[in-house]
């Protein structure tokens, strides 16, 4: 796949993790590693594992699309009857990790959910497309369902239904808050020798230090 602007994305392959270079809010380099997926264009930069484990104890884990990551914490979107949702219902504390394989950077974080207010969740459904926005009515995520033209159906009549009218938000689907309390940045080096360095709160203010690979 073409890369837009190699030689940005060699420059960014040829930074590594220095004590000295870092500050004490992690928050400064999560955003700069996510913005440097971003302009690269490499393909889904947005895409993060999240795990979530339920009362029963059994852990469960799937892609999704981290949105942006705000001062507070990390941003995604789903619907609030899915099985994520019922695990966050049970159990806020979550992990998530992003992988990006040109840039040899993963970084991973660790830490409690809460859901997003109505105001910020509408926000960002009304800039989704058109077609994104009748997704989020007809699908019931996660649910059993007979075949793939129920579901093709369930969208025919959504879209018969908002011909002509204004697509609000449903009250089922809206965005999360990932508030961590750990954040680990990983860079690959020779040697299988990389670079770990991890990020925890504690009482409130963030301390750092490096980890063996």
């Amino acid at each position: 796949m073409k890369v837009k602007g190699s030689k940005l994305v060699e420059e960014i392959k040829s930074k590594f993790l220095e004590e000295n270079l870092l500050g004490s809010d992690p928050f400064v380099l999560a955003k700069e590693w996510y913005g440097d997926a971003l302009e690269s264009e490499i393909k889904e930069p947005t895409a993060a594992s999240l795990a979530t484990c339920g009362i029963d104890g059994k852990p469960s884990v799937r892609f999704i699309l981290l949105k942006s990551i705000i001062d507070e914490g990390f941003v995604f979107y789903t619907n609030y009857k899915s099985r994520k949702a019922d695990q966050l219902k049970e159990n806020p504390n979550v992990a998530m990790a992003l992988y990006w394989s040109e840039f040899e950077r993963q970084m991973r974080i660790e830490g409690t959910v809460e859901i997003l207010s109505k105001d910020i969740s509408d926000e960002y459904y009304d800039s989704r497309p058109e077609g994104s926005k009748i997704g989020a009515w007809a699908s019931p995520q996660s649910r059993i369902i007979p075949g793939r033209s129920y579901l093709d159906n369930l969208k025919n009549d959504f879209d018969n239904a908002m011909t002509g009218k204004t697509i609000d938000r449903p009250d089922f689907w809206g965005g999360y808050l990932l508030k961590p309390n750990k954040i680990e940045f990983w860079k690959a080096r020779e040697d299988r020798l990389h670079d770990r360095i991890e990020y925890v709160l504690e009482d409130g203010i963030w301390k750092f230090h490096r980890l063996a690979p």
